[in-house]
């Protein structure tokens, strides 16, 4: 059974899950109404929520590999980039056939073993206990929590997955909050020695994909994800305490993972609704990502933040925002720092 269940659903909770059906029902109308730039999105968030679903577990590549390894053929050069290329195959297999998968254990490995390259235990459950340790800076590491044991693991995920497909099946349980406590419940098994959260981005999509909910298509929750990853760890914390006698609290998590769905459409309706063309698209994503910087950044963080988009378009939006007096250069390169204005 899922250890995660649900007897009375917050107000909160349940305001959020009828704005993101709302949200869902508006999904076919901006998709028909702006095709010009769905192109230029699915690219732009293909690309940022490889690097960010890696990056939030401290992988990563240097930025100008980065679109060749995703849209490109370049071959992976190391380890890293090998990882990146497969978590890639794996969201195209779920953009392309997210309808003709299920959620089994016989998946999950699938997937593991898709984003975890030459790795010797690649598709395979932990072999040893593990921990999730907190690192704080001075301080030395706390064990935040202790899953499920490689023993008891191959068990909890069966029942896991087949609690989730009677929940769905048998529950008045929304599905959305049904995916929420699933993935919520498959962080606390633990299942393999590394690799655990990549899987769990892959399956949120998957089951999202699954019940219509298809923003991770144009906008990339990876990214919102590691935009707020402090929020990630802190929620994850404490909706896990009390978990292995089913007496945590879920509402922390399925907040989180609600609200990031969200935010999700918020951005997908904004960008498909107001940007008419592909160019359009690259250039706001351009300008967005200045307003975004607090203080000083450069032309790499700027092609860092916008992975879809070529140096040319960035260094042309520079320019026309220096010219409009909203942006000053402070020096020449690519390393030169740049300063907002207004």
């Amino acid at each position: 059974m899922m250890r995660s269940h649900v007897e009375n659903v917050p107000v909160a909770t349940a305001w959020l899950v009828a704005e993101i059906a709302e949200a869902r029902g508006r999904q076919d109308l901006f998709t028909r109404q702006s095709p010009q730039i769905l192109k230029a999105l699915r690219e732009m968030a293909l690309v940022q929520s490889v690097e960010s679903s890696n990056r939030i577990e401290g992988v990563e590549v240097a930025p100008e590999r980065l679109r060749p390894l995703v849209l490109g053929r370049a071959k992976p050069a190391d380890r890293s980039e090998a990882e990146l290329q497969g978590y890639r195959e794996a969201l195209k297999l779920i953009h392309a056939d997210a309808a003709k998968l299920t959620v089994t254990p016989a998946l999950i490995k699938r997937f593991h073993k898709m984003i975890q390259a030459d790795a010797g235990d690649a598709g395979q459950w932990k072999k040893a206990d593990n921990e999730i340790v907190e690192l704080r800076s001075g301080a030395a590491p706390v064990v935040r929590f202790e899953p499920v044991t490689a023993k008891d693991t191959p068990t909890a995920i069966e029942q896991l997955c087949r609690a989730y497909r009677h929940t769905l099946d048998q529950t008045k349980v929304p599905p959305l909050l049904a995916d929420a406590l699933f993935i919520l419940d498959f962080l606390c098994i633990h299942p393999f020695r590394d690799g655990n959260g990549r899987v769990s981005r892959l399956l949120t999509l998957l089951v999202l994909y699954q019940h219509g909910y298809e923003v991770g298509r144009y906008i990339s929750l990876e990214r919102l994800v590691e935009d707020a990853k402090e929020d990630y760890y802190d929620v994850l914390g404490r909706s896990s305490q009390g978990w292995h006698e089913a007496k945590h609290d879920w509402q922390p998590w399925a907040s989180f993972y609600l609200g990031i769905i969200h935010r999700a459409y918020r951005l997908f309706e904004e960008r498909a609704g107001q940007v008419k063309t592909a160019r359009g698209a690259k250039r706001q994503m351009v300008e967005d990502a200045v307003a975004a910087f607090g203080g000083r950044f450069t032309l790499l963080d700027l092609e860092r933040a916008c992975p879809g988009v070529s140096r040319d378009m960035v260094r042309r939006v520079l320019r026309d925002l220096q010219q409009a007096g909203r942006a000053t250069c402070l020096g020449r390169g690519p390393g030169a720092e740049w300063v907002k204005k207004g």
